[in-house]
């Protein structure tokens, strides 16, 4: 199964990662308007030998951005981090800092791009240039077992550094794929203000979700 995942080595982007220009000239605003903010790409959370890598979409400004830990500070983590403890793929107690000492079991959590976007929207140059430090991080997972996007443009990410054919895996809530490496790829609307907000992702949907998860696992 290792073999066909894609065969890239790359760190993880350091603090002044000069891939994206809009994003490049966000962070610096940001770090003038919020100086005591992480304002920086941000890494991943878990162990790199866990069978789930949960991949969302980008840091936001007052979440991550701010905490340094994805999903971190804002409604998403509200969302994400008690459900893993709820089904076991995390310990401790969630307080929305990142040094609240939670810590995941046989989980990981990333994004497709590593720093926060205006108007929480990445354009499709930005998920590609990020694209390598997640083509990185999965083939750095030596035993991932599944794949969980949150969002289309997580799902999108995850097939095109895997050499997938996009249309041969169409993103749905609840939707399971098996890939041409034998990993599972699990699809979530994202866990988004807007998404719980309006209902289209409810508590007992991104449950469900989880279920079948950690079936598999």
């Amino acid at each position: 199964m290792n073999a066909s995942r894609p065969q890239i080595s790359s760190a993880a982007p350091d603090r002044d990662c000069p891939l994206c220009p809009r994003l490049v000239a966000y962070r610096l605003g940001n770090r003038a308007d919020y100086t005591g903010w992480h304002n920086a790409p941000v890494a991943s959370f878990g162990d790199s030998g866990a069978a789930l890598l949960v991949v969302g979409l980008a840091p936001g400004l007052k979440g991550a951005n701010r905490t340094g830990r994805p999903f971190t500070g804002d409604v998403a983590g509200d969302l994400l981090y008690p459900t893993l403890l709820r089904f076991g793929l995390a310990r401790g107690e969630f307080m929305a800092e990142a040094d609240d000492g939670l810590s995941l079991i046989n989980c990981r959590i990333t994004n497709a791009v590593r720093c926060a976007p205006p108007q929480n929207k990445v354009v499709a140059a930005e998920t590609k240039a990020c694209g390598v430090f997640l083509a990185a991080e999965i083939a750095a997972m030596t035993n991932l077992k599944v794949l969980l996007a949150l969002g289309g443009v997580a799902h999108g990410a995850i097939l095109s550094v895997l050499g997938e054919k996009k249309s041969a895996y169409k993103f749905s809530h609840g939707a399971r794929h098996t890939l041409q490496s034998g990993i599972i790829l699990a699809d979530s609307y994202h866990c988004s203000r807007y998404n719980t907000n309006t209902r289209r992702l409810t508590g007992d949907m991104f449950d469900n979700v989880f279920h079948n998860v950690v079936e598999i696992l």
